[in-house]
């Protein structure tokens, strides 16, 4: 699953949690979720994104980059 970065990062800035707040409630490295946020990490596993979002108290689809590109 490819990752919505921005969104997540919006979500959590909205919210005013910190990365360090994100961390604690997720229980995932505040330099993944820093990276997940920017981009840069490009598949996430399903765990990882329904612990985000347990986090953030949003669904799950709302964190995953559902544009896919097709040939």
């Amino acid at each position: 699953m490819k990752p919505n970065g921005p969104m997540i990062r919006g979500i959590r800035a909205g919210r005013r949690l910190s990365l360090r707040d994100l961390e604690a409630r997720s229980g995932l490295n505040r330099g993944y979720l820093s990276k997940l946020e920017h981009g840069q990490v490009r598949d996430v596993g399903s765990e990882q994104v329904r612990r985000v979002a347990e986090a953030l108290q949003v669904p799950e689809g709302l964190l995953i980059d559902t544009e896919e590109s097709t040939p």
